[in-house]
């Protein structure tokens, strides 16, 4: 099984909104702002992500960062060592040009610690998903299940490197 997160993002929301709802963000600027009047379901925010953090806490490696977001967001304690880095890209490089880093690691039952869920008292909606091994690819070029371009790419590295054979250390 594979790991991923759904995710309520408020900028993929309002972005289907104005698609589906131009008129409601015609003549409108940021001294106008009302209510929406016909709201989409929160489910239109909602993308497939991988479990991810912003590097804030100054003193913490990436790694420990990213151990302490999959405990948060997945319920799962990992060691550092469990660990491999796959590799660094930039992300919204037209806008916030982020650098990320993503890391593969493999969990066990006896890892599970808690829910998960990340932390709904800062805005966070979190739903872990499973997917099957053998609907890796499908579901990775599926266009009906929104995700970014880091969840497809963690499939095809995954494909290539774990699933065709054992993980090189």
């Amino acid at each position: 099984q594979l790991f991923f997160l759904l995710h309520f993002f408020k900028a993929v929301y309002m972005c289907e909104m104005e698609r589906h709802r131009p008129q409601d963000f015609q003549s409108k600027d940021q001294d106008s702002w009302c209510p929406l009047l016909d709201p989409l379901p929160a489910t239109e925010g909602v993308t497939y992500e991988l479990c991810a953090g912003i590097v804030d806490k100054p003193g913490l490696s990436l790694e420990e960062i990213a151990c302490n977001e999959v405990l948060e967001e997945c319920g799962y304690d990992v060691p550092i060592t469990n660990l491999k880095k796959i590799t660094s890209f930039r992300s919204g490089v037209g806008v916030t040009g982020s650098k990320q880093t993503l890391f593969y690691a493999e969990v066990t039952d006896q890892m599970k610690t808690g829910e998960g869920g990340g932390q709904p008292e800062e805005g966070e909606l979190i739903e872990i998903v499973e997917v099957p091994l053998q609907d890796s690819m499908k579901f990775a070029f599926d266009e009906h299940f929104p995700k970014t371009m880091g969840v497809i790419f963690s499939f095809m590295w995954f494909q290539s490197n774990v699933a065709l054979g054992p993980l090189k250390k």
